[in-house]
């Protein structure tokens, strides 16, 4: 019955207003951005009205609305354009927001760098996975690892000069050669990253002042390097003028450290013992500090107490009662615990 009332409802407003006008009277002007077609409605709204007749309601405002941006769309100017009409329409006001930043483009590789340079253009539309090989007579995916068993099939036998080693493996060596293709396609993919992250990379065999800004750290890395062998750099050959890093014998192990000079006299042999107890006192020791504060008379008298308390012990054990034996009343027939005769 409910859906009868508001299809009658429905019918009873059309015959009362059959055609509705253009002309819209709103008490506050809309807002209306013609850019992004967007309008934006101040005006207060009726409560009582969307409580009781919500549907009707909210269909009657936004068709007023919709009427009022379509006639600001006909005040601009147009044009026909293969029999339709065509409206430009002006830069957006209102911005919209976003959740996210606007993403950047991603930096080019070197390849499509010089593509680009070049003019070299890429045909991949209309390009078949498949091609026809006239040598296996069948068709052979252009990438994937079917076209790797299918190219072993073909290279199952491998042509060699006379004067080539027999010992030397040619399957080896091309799975070899791929390894190494690999590694530098590898190689120049993270240097294609890191240069899109403005990262600055060493060259081969030559450190950046990024890597050791210090002199000192250099020469360690260099003495650690020619260390690194199994000799410890025993026959690994010295630049002119390059010494051993400061106090890197205690980090790398086998490695010789530099003696001591012999004193030549006694006065270079006293003042190099004061040097060493003076090393030794600096030291914030706790155990060496009571040590070496305690006098020689407190020493001697917890010495003496120390023997007068083991003679004590003595003198107690002494005088102690030793246990009285059974004077030959043992019975042999009981069990009695004890150590086996032989």
């Amino acid at each position: 019955m409910d859906l009868v009332k508001s299809i009658l409802e429905n019918e009873q407003e059309k015959a009362t207003d059959p055609s509705k006008s253009t002309l819209v009277h709103k008490e506050i002007e809309l807002d209306i951005d013609l850019g992004t077609l967007l309008v934006s409605d101040y005006n207060a709204l009726n409560i009582k009205t969307l409580k009781s007749k919500s549907d009707s309601y909210l269909k009657n405002l936004t068709r007023d609305n919709v009427q009022l941006l379509i006639n600001k769309i006909w005040e601009l100017p147009v044009e026909r354009v293969d029999e339709t009409i065509m409206v430009k329409l002006p830069k957006p006001e209102y911005v919209l927001p976003r959740s996210r930043v606007i993403p950047k483009p991603k930096p080019l590789t070197k390849w499509q760098q010089f593509a680009k340079e070049k003019g070299i253009q890429t045909k991949k539309k209309g390009k078949s996975k498949l091609k026809w090989d006239e040598e296996l007579k069948e068709w052979i995916p252009t990438y994937g690892y079917k076209r790797a068993k299918a190219q072993e099939q073909k290279e199952w036998l491998v042509e060699t000069n006379d004067n080539a080693d027999p010992t030397n493996d040619p399957f080896a060596k091309a799975k070899l050669d791929k390894k190494e293709r690999q590694s530098k396609n590898e190689l120049q993919r993270l240097r294609n990253i890191a240069k899109a992250k403005n990262i600055k990379l060493p060259k081969v065999g030559l450190p950046t002042k990024d890597h050791f800004p210090n002199p000192q750290q250099l020469s360690e890395a260099v003495t650690i390097a020619r260390t690194s062998t199994a000799s410890v750099g025993k026959f690994q050959p010295m630049l002119p003028k390059e010494k051993d890093a400061k106090g890197i014998a205690k980090e790398v192990p086998g490695m010789k450290r530099k003696r001591k000079a012999l004193p030549l006299n006694v006065v270079e042999e006293k003042s190099q013992n004061k040097n060493l107890v003076d090393s030794i006192l600096q030291k914030k020791t706790k155990i060496l500090h009571e040590d070496y504060s305690t006098g020689t008379a407190e020493i001697k008298q917890s010495a003496t107490s120390n023997n007068k308390k083991k003679k004590g012990s003595l003198k107690q054990s002494k005088g102690a009662k030793k246990p009285k034996a059974g004077k030959g009343k043992r019975d042999l027939h009981k069990k009695v615990g004890g150590r086996k005769r032989r």
